[in-house]
């Protein structure tokens, strides 16, 4: 008996596909746009239509442990598949949407298997050599764009778990870097780290609070 055919396209009809079976397509998609610290990570995955993976969603709607379940999967079963990231420096000089185009374009040309079309999640597309397509809420509707959400998100996160061994004031390996009651407590207490990016909101704030902030021996009772 035959293997039933997998649709690696569950929200994307045949008719709105932008690009055809010749077509080597990589799906890509970011993690980490709007943490206050670390690095933008992105993701592109080619995935093997011989050897699909089971349970490909956005990586938000898994739990930690599923996700950690299936980025050994994905790298071991997909064509191709690569990793990139943009500094907080890079986010800080560029914004956090030119850097995330940035860590997306690298990492489309970082794959060993070049691709002929990308799929990006959102609803703009890095500038890139290759032919690309946003899709809004494309990590449910690409099983590729998927497996890039997931393999992006864990290595953030575990990016993250290692700046808390660096900085273990701010407890990155809790909050991921995003901007919790928690963080914005440790942030106060101690001042922006070198892993901070210097351009968001509450950072600037603190920073400003403390370049106008009087020296103590001039402050008066």
């Amino acid at each position: 008996m035959s293997k039933k055919r997998v649709n690696f396209y569950p929200g994307l009809p045949p008719r709105l596909r932008p690009f055809t079976e010749l077509d080597i397509v990589c799906g890509v998609d970011e993690a980490g746009r709007g943490p206050l610290a670390g690095p933008v990570f992105a993701a592109a995955v080619i995935l093997d239509p011989k050897r699909p993976i089971e349970g490909l969603r956005d990586s938000k709607k898994l739990s930690e442990a599923r996700r950690d379940e299936l980025a050994p999967q994905i790298r071991e079963h997909a064509l191709a598949w690569a990793i990139a990231e943009a500094s907080c420096e890079e986010i800080d000089t560029l914004n956090i949407l030119h850097a995330t185009m940035l860590a997306m374009r690298r990492a489309v040309e970082a794959l060993s298997l070049l691709p002929t079309f990308a799929l990006i999640d959102g609803n703009r597309c890095p500038p890139m050599a290759i032919r690309a397509h946003a899709v809004v809420e494309g990590d449910d509707k690409c099983h590729a764009i998927s497996a890039a959400s997931i393999l992006a998100k864990t290595a953030r996160d575990a990016e993250l778990v290692r700046l808390h061994a660096l900085y273990p004031d701010y407890c990155f390996n809790q909050h991921k870097g995003y901007g919790t009651a928690l963080h914005l407590e440790r942030l106060r207490l101690h001042g922006p780290s070198p892993a901070h990016r210097r351009s968001f909101a509450p950072v600037r704030n603190l920073l400003q609070v403390d370049l106008f902030a009087a020296p103590e021996e001039l402050v008066v009772a």
